[in-house]
């Protein structure tokens, strides 16, 4: 690798994390939750690329870009560009739309690809590992990096090298022969005794031009697809969104599918680097114990909890005191909204629990209680057939948008800070213990003029009071379109 080398950070953001509900949900997926150190795994993933490259590439969904921009927001990155998908399409045209915006920068970048919801324990084994594979990339391969195997795991898939014995001691770029799909207990044990397969951990590095040629070769259709979309993007500020009309006709592929797997034996090279740096994805509570600090009885415990005569146990107590006595080999997940009781070995199944969420169209599935807006957040702490109760919190001098609902009026009382409201043709400004009215069909905002966050408590009545119920007039964070 030479200084004229650009190197581009890309952050793959999408995925729900269903096997982590419910703390991962839809609203507020696995890769912003801080799981394992004080950072969350998206914080972790950009932290983990800044020393390597540029301002980042963040591929996320629309509905997520205000929540990763005030994550990298708290640890100081504030000029990252986000390509935001109007849809999930997998992640060969996430991949596609970064090596299509560096493409648009005038350099042919090196991509440097991570998913954005996994941990690396060892960051300096990481960096080495990375510089190999940029140094190989430079060169026109593809390059992955294979994850050492230490256990015969089914749950992943495998990338065969094509040197045999301890290569998972060396840093190298090695040829690979072939992606093997997540095998039974009896093959995994195999391939960890045979030394030369490694888990495919979805990490890539290689040139945006050498990506579009590949995908152009092996899935014209995705090439083309994300192409018109991506010409007829729009930009604001930071958000760059490919067209919505043009982009649901992409088709939906993996970067394995679409383009790994076919490289082996193909004009196209991809090498593998290993990759032994204490990687987990973290892709179920069981993980997730792993990487967790435990005490002599293995138990590893957050937030409030009283332990007595219980090991081999993971706990993340939220909201209130959890106590366990006599128990073994337990999950147990507090939130304010929802309690997961698993057996750990069954950690893979709370993915059904979910399903059964989304099949009865229950919010638990989608939203915590406690919703993170650009502006702040609310929490709906009580609620019945015709009223709901919000705590509601806005950041100083920010605003909800100019609004208006058709089945319920809401009752508003400041309980700390300064409120600016619009309440019909009068703009009012109301302080500590102060309260108003807001009839229903009355077009409204909520502001903070403030330096200090602004606090009240909304009593919402009416027929309906789901969330879908708002008209807006006006917003400036562009949700009035």
């Amino acid at each position: 690798m030479n200084s004229t080398t650009v190197v581009q950070p890309v952050i793959l953001c999408g995925g729900s994390g269903t096997r982590l509900w419910p703390l991962s949900r839809a609203g507020f997926p696995k890769q912003f939750l801080c799981l394992a150190g004080a950072e969350s795994l998206f914080q972790q993933a950009v932290q983990r690329l800044q020393k390597h490259g540029s301002a980042p590439y963040i591929v996320s969904n629309e509905d997520h870009r205000f929540l990763a921009q005030e994550q990298l927001r708290e640890i100081g990155v504030n000029d990252a560009s986000y390509l935001l998908e109007p849809f999930g399409r997998n992640t060969a045209p996430a991949l596609t739309l970064a090596a299509l915006a560096a493409q648009d920068a005038g350099t042919d970048a090196v991509l440097v690809v991570t998913p954005a919801d996994q941990t690396v324990a060892d960051t300096a084994a990481f960096d080495q590992a990375l510089q190999v594979a940029i140094a190989d990339a430079v060169q026109g391969h593809i390059v992955i990096l294979g994850v050492t195997p230490d256990k015969p795991e089914t749950g992943y898939g495998y990338i065969r090298a094509d040197q045999s014995g301890r290569l998972h001691l060396q840093t190298i770029a090695c040829n690979v022969q072939a992606f093997v799909e997540k095998p039974d207990v009896e093959t995994a044990q195999k391939y960890l005794s045979e030394g030369n397969y490694f888990w495919n951990a979805g990490m890539f590095v290689l040139k945006a031009s050498v990506w579009l040629t590949a995908l152009s070769n092996f899935r014209p259709d995705i090439a083309q697809a994300c192409q018109a979309a991506w010409a007829a993007k729009k930009q604001d500020g930071q958000f760059i969104r490919p067209d919505k009309a043009l982009f649901a006709q992409v088709p939906s592929e993996s970067v394995d599918y679409a383009v790994m797997e076919k490289c082996p034996g193909s004009t196209q090279s991809i090498h593998m680097v290993p990759l032994h740096a204490g990687w987990s994805d973290l892709g179920a509570w069981d993980a997730v114990w792993n990487a967790q600090t435990q005490n002599p009885l293995g138990n590893a415990h957050y937030g409030d909890i009283i332990s007595h005569n219980s090991q081999n146990t993971l706990v993340h107590a939220t909201s209130r005191l959890v106590a366990l006595v006599g128990v073994d080999n337990l999950i147990v997940v507090e939130t304010p909204d929802a309690v997961l009781v698993a057996n750990k070995a069954s950690s893979q199944d709370v993915k059904h629990i979910v399903n059964s969420l989304t099949a009865q169209k229950r919010e638990e599935h989608t939203l915590h209680r406690k919703v993170h807006r650009p502006w702040g957040w609310y929490d709906s702490i009580d609620g019945g057939g015709r009223f709901k109760v919000k705590r509601i919190q806005v950041k100083p001098k920010a605003s909800l948008s100019l609004q208006m609902h058709h089945h319920r009026a809401e009752h508003w009382i400041v309980v700390s800070g300064t409120a600016e409201i619009t309440n019909g043709d009068k703009v009012l400004t109301l302080t500590e213990n102060q309260s108003t009215y807001i009839p229903l069909g009355e077009v409204h905002r909520l502001a903070n003029p403030g330096t200090i966050p602004l606090e009240i408590i909304e009593v919402q009545s009416g027929s309906y009071l789901g969330e879908d119920d708002i008209v807006r007039f006006e917003d400036v964070y562009g949700r009035s379109k």
